[in-house]
């Protein structure tokens, strides 16, 4: 009897089409990290933004001994500085890090390598909560494309770039895994989606519309299904309600707990959230008792009336939004100028084209996932559903505030992933109508953010943007080579645009008197008045504040209030004022003064 060889059994072509889409994958997020980049973040501290900035500061505070209760930033308009409205849970990632590096490598080089590394390792922490999500769903390929889309998605790859510590890639993260932890059910995920619901409302709440959405959908779950939806309604309302007090007792100092703060989990949103929870157990014990949807709409109804109205009641300043007591004039002259707070009619009107990244994937993956909820297979219709349902929220706040799309990117993946792998099956059945299988691609690839650039780069051929010109130019103004020269002289108070304070305090050992955070209007004020206003304005608030320093940009001197601003015709040389001496430090970027 002859031998026969034996051979391998040849690997199924699905599974080598998966490690060709991981190939992809992986040149993708190598793409993200350019070396250059990577290597002015580690020698520059090169950020994208100015909270990335003032993270770092408040990071290297902590880890230079600043108490953990004590989140006020002495050199912001000192003496008695201003308290950050900032989660200490993520001062403690990277302040952990430069305690252990800065022994090594010195503190320059750690909080460079901080800068540039911790965004990719939340970026691996964001693709792994995406993948598992996706397959659980919808299998491993439609996972494998989900994160190939996340790393083509503009609203999520900003926020996990070189130099991005801020915490919207965190909030990013808990609200894609509470998105998941609804679409698998359950009491164990429900609550594994409440306690990452109050973690994002302990980093800040930004994510609120999507923890509240969260929560109505589960309510809304429940009504309609009863008892077999009761365990993932339970779990969220338990671990809302117990994570955000704990979470809340962890961050705060003690003799805060009693205080309102509506830009923070405060009070106000323990409240709701721990009534949430209080509202899950009364539903829970008069489950057997509500036989129908009505009587579960009423109880509901009466249950949401009660924490909206004491909520009221009780905080009425937070109706106003997490603003309160901002001026009209810091609101019309710095909050409504800045590009998270821009609509995007106002983009369209400034032709910042850059928008078409951003806006139209977002609307596309809520109206495909929107409809899937209703009309796609039943077994993916909850986790269309959730998404769906989280997505909105992003879509709406985000066409009147573009900051509102920044959680709510993090889901397109959820849905772009699927409707490709749809695509590519249908791609491979003949059975398939031709317009059918062009309409999906079409769609899969609409939802890419990629694919919008050319549309955006032709419109900025004919168009220049003003804006991004501007931009390039306030960047210049907070730039390590234009700023640093500062720090050679003696410490003093800094009275600069508002742009400018977070690199002055990063970069310096200077104080300033203004940065962008509404908590701080008299040197938000201070800056608009002084900088934009006339000599008098200008010596009135340099007097309140005690300041050493005046710096204003070359190129973009801050606007006037009423026609021309002394500081601006100071900068071009117009007019002289023999109570500030000039000092050769700003090169061809910065213009610097100092008091005699």
């Amino acid at each position: 009897m002859a031998a026969t060889a034996s051979f391998p059994a040849a690997p199924p072509a699905g599974l080598h089409a998966r490690k060709l889409l991981w190939l992809l994958v992986l040149f993708c997020v190598v793409t993200l990290y350019p070396p250059g980049d990577v290597i002015e973040t580690i020698r520059h501290l090169r950020v994208p933004d100015t909270d990335d900035a003032m993270r770092l500061v408040e990071a290297r505070d902590l880890a230079a001994g600043q108490g953990w209760y004590d989140n006020v930033q002495y050199r912001f308009l000192p003496p008695d500085g201003v308290p950050s409205h900032w989660s200490r849970l993520l001062d403690a990632p990277p302040a952990g890090l430069l305690l252990v590096l800065t022994p090594w490598v010195g503190s320059g080089l750690a909080e460079g390598l901080v800068a540039a590394f911790w965004p990719p390792l939340l970026l691996a922490v964001y693709a792994t909560a995406l993948f598992s999500g996706v397959r659980t769903s919808f299998g491993p390929r439609a996972a494998v494309l989900a994160v190939l889309a996340a790393t083509q998605t503009f609203g999520v790859t900003v926020q996990f770039a070189a130099g991005r510590v801020d915490h919207h890639d965190v909030q990013m993260i808990a609200i894609l895994g509470m998105a998941t932890a609804l679409i698998r059910g359950g009491a164990r995920a429900g609550v594994a989606a409440g306690a990452l619901a109050a973690f994002s409302l302990a980093i800040g709440l930004e994510g609120l519309p999507s923890v509240a959405l969260g929560a109505l959908f589960v309510v809304g779950d429940w009504v309609f299904r009863g008892r077999p939806a009761l365990p993932c309604f339970l779990g969220f309302g338990l671990g809302l309600g117990l994570a955000a007090p704990l979470l809340f007792g962890a961050q705060t100092a003690p003799h805060l707990w009693t205080a309102t703060a509506c830009d923070a989990l405060s009070p106000p949103w323990l409240w709701l959230a721990g009534g949430g929870g209080a509202a899950a157990l009364a539903c829970a014990g008069l489950d057997r008792r509500l036989g129908s949807i009505g009587a579960r709409i009423a109880v509901v109804a009466a249950i949401g009336a009660v924490l909206v109205g004491g909520f009221a009641l009780l905080f009425p300043i937070c109706l106003g939004g997490p603003f309160p007591g901002m001026t009209p004039l810091v609101r019309d002259r710095w909050l409504l100028m800045v590009n998270e707070m821009t609509s995007v009619p106002k983009f369209v009107a400034r032709r910042q084209w850059e928008m078409l990244v951003y806006y139209p994937v977002l609307a596309l993956a809520a109206f495909a996932a929107s409809w899937a909820a209703f009309r796609g297979a039943p077994e993916h219709r909850r986790a269309y559903g959730v998404a769906a349902v989280l997505l909105w929220p992003g879509l709406v706040i985000g066409w009147f505030q573009f900051r509102g799309i920044y959680v709510a990117s993090g889901l397109i993946p959820l849905v772009a992933g699927p409707v490709l792998d749809r695509a590519l099956a249908l791609a491979g059945d003949r059975a398939a109508a031709p317009r059918r299988r062009a309409g999906l691609a079409a769609l899969g690839i609409a939802m890419i953010s990629t694919a919008w650039m050319a549309p955006a780069a032709l419109a900025g051929l004919f168009e220049e943007s003003g804006a991004a010109a501007a931009s390039a130019e306030a960047f210049a103004c907070q730039a390590d080579a234009a700023v640093k020269p500062l720090a050679a002289l003696p410490a003093g108070t800094v009275l600069a645009p508002v742009v400018m304070g977070p690199s002055i305090l990063m970069r310096t050992p200077h104080a300033v008197v203004a940065a962008p955070y509404h908590r701080a209007i008299p040197g938000l004020t201070a800056a608009i008045e002084g900088l934009g206003g006339s000599e008098a304005d200008l010596r009135r608030h340099v007097a309140a504040h005690g300041v050493r320093y005046v710096v204003v940009c070359r190129a973009r001197p801050s606007p006037g209030l009423d026609g021309p601003a002394f500081a601006t015709r100071l900068a071009r040389g117009e007019v002289q004022a023999d109570w500030l001496e000039p000092l050769p430090l700003g090169g061809d970027v910065l213009k610097v003064w100092r008091l005699r």
